[in-house]
């Protein structure tokens, strides 16, 4: 017996790049996420909700890291010294 499986490209992009998922969501909350995050549907308020929440935690976990081990200059690093090595750029 011999089986034929064929994708066409939608099928493809779909299974590999994007996750379909069923959440029980607070209506009040969703509510909100669509008024804030301002999308043209519900799916585009998630995804711009998500990468924003993502994005500031992608920030705390670098400043958290930066107050463990604080930026150094160099010695002799001036804000001036800077400028002039850019203008001549």
């Amino acid at each position: 017996m011999v089986f034929e499986f064929t994708l066409d490209i939608y099928d493809v992009v779909s299974y590999i790049y994007i996750m379909k998922v069923t959440a029980l969501i607070p209506d009040d909350l969703v509510r909100d996420v669509k008024q804030y995050a301002g999308g043209k549907n519900l799916t585009d308020s998630i995804i711009t909700a998500l990468e924003e929440w993502l994005s500031l935690k992608k920030i705390h976990a670098l400043n958290d890291e930066i107050m463990k081990k604080p930026l150094e200059f160099s010695k002799g690093f001036s804000a001036d010294g800077i400028r002039e090595v850019n203008r001549k750029k």
